[in-house]
Parts: structure tokens; sequence; C-alpha cells
């Protein structure tokens, strides 16, 4: 069951190395830089946030090296460190939601059955539209501050020293989102990917054709002389993801255990003798997998047992399992974040 997720999670670590060889990420990130302006900020580091952490797959990673440069360069401007962090962090989160590079996004999908592009949380579009009014309001009171251009053109460099810029290489990922809309499997559309971002690495980098294969197994590493642009280029490849497979594998094991001892099934029969309607279903959903990561302190786990738990009834009540998986992802992860943030 956990198979097809874990070979999504394996292409999502290979299409990562290849994007970041290919100058593709590069390019999403130098575009995104060279449009900051003072008044705008808030919504372009937003923005920007959300592209990066939609084009690798984490909201971590994108708040530890674009958060943190942002963070920089808002506070040069005389924008308040929490206006900026919320920017930085309703963007991260946003791409990480819409990804279809995101582990915990592939692991909901897998671990219910459900398509991965039917189970993308959309529902994620109407906060992230909200969020940008308020930045765009809130904005404009700093319409005459001064960008930290030093901040900014050291970054550019580094991106214009290490690899080739040019939008053409923007119908890479414009390519992945066509065969999203055209509903291509998630798994035959992320292999398309890795091949056009191996291709591009090769016939638009110049790069050697051994050290891009070296990538895909072990992931991009290069070393610009700029902190930023370094921690964010040295990752990828199928080794960075075996902690996430391993922890998918022996979560599944866990859970098979309480399902096939009928741990899980005593739970469900007293919880389902209250959730009688679909509505009531998918509440004892969402604050099954609060109580799981609340207890547990584990987004994964959050997601697998919760997953596992209703899967029969959603199926019993005529229920779409993407019903299900967003349900999860939902609350499983965003109550992960919410701690993390906290802590």
């Amino acid at each position: 069951m956990a198979l097809p997720a874990v070979l999504i999670i394996i292409v999502v670590g290979m299409i990562i190395a290849s994007w970041i060889g290919g100058g593709v990420i590069a390019t999403m990130i130098y575009y995104g830089l060279r449009i900051i302006t003072p008044s705008l900020f808030l919504v372009t580091i937003c923005l920007i946030c959300g592209v990066v952490a939609f084009a690798i797959g984490s909201s971590w990673s994108t708040m530890g090296t674009i958060g943190v440069a942002g963070m920089g360069i808002g506070m040069s401007m005389g924008i308040a460190p929490a206006m900026v962090a919320g920017a930085v962090i309703s963007g991260a989160y946003f791409g990480d939601k819409m990804s279809p590079l995101s582990d915990t996004t592939n692991m909901a999908a897998g671990v219910t059955g459900t398509n991965l592009f039917e189970h993308m949380t959309y529902m994620t579009i109407p906060g992230l539209v909200l969020a940008l009014i308020v930045y765009f309001v809130l904005g404009r009171q700093f319409g005459g501050a001064d960008v930290d251009e030093e901040n900014i053109q050291g970054n550019l460099t580094a991106l214009n020293s290490n690899f080739i810029i040019s939008p053409w290489l923007m119908l890479v990922p414009v390519a992945i989102a066509v065969l999203v809309i055209m509903k291509v499997p998630a798994l035959s559309a992320l292999i398309v990917g890795v091949v056009l971002g191996f291709l591009c690495e090769i016939f638009v980098q110049g790069g050697n054709v051994g050290n891009a294969i070296n990538a895909l197994h072990d992931g991009y590493v290069m070393s610009s002389g700029n902190e930023m642009v370094d921690e964010l280029f040295n990752r990828g490849g199928i080794e960075s993801m075996m902690f996430t497979v391993s922890l998918v594998i022996f979560a599944m094991v866990f859970g098979g255990i309480l399902e096939h001892t009928g741990m899980l099934q005593a739970i469900v029969k007293q919880i389902l003798k209250v959730a009688k309607s679909a509505g009531s279903l998918i509440a004892a959903t969402i604050v099954s997998a609060f109580f799981t990561n609340a207890t547990a302190s584990e987004q994964y786990i959050s997601i697998l047992l919760p997953g596992r738990m209703y899967a029969k009834a959603y199926q019993d009540k005529g229920l779409h399992p993407k019903n299900l998986s967003r349900a999860l992802e939902d609350e499983g992860t965003e109550l992960h974040h919410c701690l993390c943030g906290l802590y």
C-alpha cells in the first residue's frame, strides 16, 4: 500500500536534483528577486517563497534559505519582522501544500489510494488570496523605503556565476503543469520532469553526464561562496529521501500491527457510534489527526494511522478517498507546523 507513495518520494528526490542542476530553480529565484519593490515586498516575498516551496516540495528548506534572506531584506527596509515572517510562512506552506514534490502530499494521497492530482488541496488558494490582499494593504506604508540592493545583488551574482539563467527554463515547470492539467499519472509526470531537468543540465548548463547521473542519486553539490545559495541548492537526490522512505515504511508497519490486531477497529467502532453522518466522519478524522500529532509529534504518523482507521468508513459512506486524504493532510501536517512554530 505504501509502495506508490515511496516510489513517488524517491522520484521527487531525483527531480529536485535535476531541476537544481538544470538551472530551473535558480531561474525561478533569480526573476523573483528582480521584481522586489518596497511597497510590494510582502506580496513578493510571499509569492517567491510559494514558488520555491512548490519547486522543491519543502516549506522548511524554503523558510531556512529564501525566508532568512527575505527577513534581512525586509528588516533593512524598516518592515516589522513579524510581517515579513508571516509572509514567508504563508508562501512556504502554500507552495508545500500545492507541490506534487511534497512528501506529506504524496503520503496522504498514497495511503488513501487517491490520485495525487485529485488530492491537491485547492482549498488553500482562498487563504493565500486573502493573505496577499492583507500584505498588499500593509505594504503600502513602506513605499518610500530603500531596498537592500547589496544583499539582493549578492544573491543574483551568485546565481549568475553558477547557472545559466534563461526564461526558457521556465518551460520545464510549465510542462509539468500542463501534464497535471491533462491528469497524467503523478509518477509519469514527475519522471518527465526528471528527464527535462536532466537534459537542461547537460545541454543548457553544460554539465557532465556522469556528474548529472550521480546528482540524481547523491544530490546536487555546489560551492558558490554565498551561504544562502549553497544551503538552498545543495540538496536533492535519491539518498536525501531515504530517511522519509524509512519513516513511511516503519509507520506503515506500526499501522499494520494496530490494524490486524484489531486495535484500530476497536477505536473506530466507538468513534463511529457518534460520527454517523459524512460531516461528522470528516470531523472525526480531523480530530483524530489532531490528537495523533499532538501526542506523537510526528506528521507522518498523523497521516498514516487515521488514514488506515477511517478508510473503510469513507468507502461505506460512498465518500471519495480525496475527502479523507485532504482532511489528513490539512490537519495532520498543519498542526505539526504550528507545534514546531511554537517551539
